[in-house]
């Protein structure tokens, strides 16, 4: 069901949203595009200096 009752209002958030430079400041994902980052330099150094 709705509540329409009208009670206390929700205290405005003053915090800013959050953007991607704090994505990228979170240790978890840092490691892992790090991870996927060091694959792909090894497949590249593996094609470019073994085939």
């Amino acid at each position: 069901m709705l509540d329409t009752s009208r009670g206390q209002a929700p205290a405005p958030v003053d915090e800013e949203p959050r953007g991607c430079l704090f994505a990228l400041s979170q240790p978890p994902l840092m490691i892992f595009l790090g991870v996927i980052g060091c694959l792909l330099l090894m497949g590249a150094v593996h094609d470019l200096f073994l085939l």
